[in-house]
């Protein structure tokens, strides 16, 4: 197959609730955004649709007041982003040049021209490797073994039973006194002797009667069956060596997540993590006409309605960007699609040639007398 080459207004990166929502609104600004999403791969455990294609129960997705299907929800969002007219190409970006506009975005048989970038690539948990990790069947992956308390924890199936966290920093700390609402015991497994979570996070988890500390262990395997999900897990003494079942009905991974930002790495800024940094009054990143939203720009609070939020933004922002109006930079300068800065004081104007004029009615009456 020869490459093709595609000119596009808007093309957006990630197909979960930040991209999808970002191509609703983009389309219906007749913007005929291009959204690019992952190929199905189980090793990567990608899927058009994000990391909600690996949840089951949604419970706190507005709008839904019985609940719903994650893989449900995604397929609702993509209807509509195809009903207003988004163009879907599902490929691997092999290569992306944002040194100047338009973007150049490489994938196997297509060269994307890119007048705006929204990123919307998201943020994969990290996990253990271990057997019985993986999504169903392969292993109990949305059947009792979760990355997101926030999400599953308030499920029945975890509702006053016995439940494994393993991690030791704050994200753990965190998940595993939030589970203390639902759970009747959380187990906290760690590898060695000690939390690497802030002072504040550790008094908290350790003054919980329901959280209990397994220390110098490692997790290596999650057992269970298809009726009823996760029933236990094998735990090893990192001193001794023995091993033990320890049984429970849940086991949630918190060691942290990492963005899928590789692809951009050394040309936009990021923190030391790898998470996008974004203005503070927009999703605009140090790039003018490239934005990022969803939980690739989002350490914090990492929900399907905030990513769409933030979705919803850089679709605005980008449209903003398109009409030659100025958007909100990460420096506090706001900058025009022509190359105009608006100073962060909004005093002046520096046109591209270097040029300055006031932006102050009382400066420009005065420049003019």
């Amino acid at each position: 197959m020869a490459i093709q080459t595609l000119d596009k207004e808007v093309v957006i990166i990630g197909s979960g609730p930040a991209g999808l929502t970002a191509a609703i609104y983009s389309a219906r600004a007749n913007l005929k955004p291009m959204l690019i999403d992952a190929p199905v791969d189980a090793h990567k455990q990608t899927a058009p649709g994000g990391q909600l294609m690996i949840t089951t129960d949604v419970e706190n997705y507005p709008g839904f007041a019985e609940g719903v299907q994650g893989p449900d929800l995604m397929v609702e969002f993509r209807k509509q982003a195809e009903r207003f007219g988004t163009d879907f190409l599902e490929e691997w970006i092999t290569e992306v040049d944002l040194s100047e506009r338009p973007f150049i975005l490489r994938t196997e048989n297509y060269i994307i021209n890119a007048q705006t970038l929204i990123i919307a690539t998201g943020a994969s948990a990290k996990w253990l490797g271990i057997p019985g990790e993986a999504k169903v069947p392969d292993g109990f992956g949305g059947h009792g073994v979760s990355a997101c308390a926030t999400c599953d924890g308030p499920l029945p199936a975890f509702r006053n039973k016995t439940l494994v966290v393993v991690g030791g920093g704050d994200t753990a700390m965190e998940e595993s006194t939030f589970l203390t609402r639902y759970a009747a015991k959380v187990y906290v497994v760690h590898r060695r002797d000690k939390l690497r979570a802030s002072k504040i996070m550790q008094e908290k988890a350790f003054r919980n009667e329901k959280i209990e500390f397994i220390w110098n262990t490692a997790v290596e395997e999650i057992v269970g069956n298809g009726e009823h999900g996760v029933t236990g897990v094998r735990l090893r003494d990192l001193k001794t060596n023995e091993e033990r079942l320890l049984s429970c009905a849940g086991f949630f991974v918190a060691i942290g997540h990492k963005p899928n930002t590789d692809l951009f790495r050394g040309q936009l800024d990021m923190d030391e993590i790898g998470y996008l940094k974004t203005s503070g009054h927009s999703t605009a990143t140090n790039i003018p006409g490239v934005f990022a939203s969803g939980d690739v720009q989002d350490s914090i609070y990492r929900q399907a309605v905030t990513a769409a939020g933030t979705g919803c933004m850089a679709a605005l922002d980008a449209e903003r960007f398109l009409d030659h109006l100025p958007v909100a930079m990460p420096s506090g300068e706001e900058v025009t699609m022509e190359g105009e800065h608006v100073t962060k004081d909004h005093r002046a104007i520096i046109e591209p040639d270097g040029s300055m004029i006031p932006n102050q009615l009382d400066e420009v009456l005065a420049q003019e007398e």
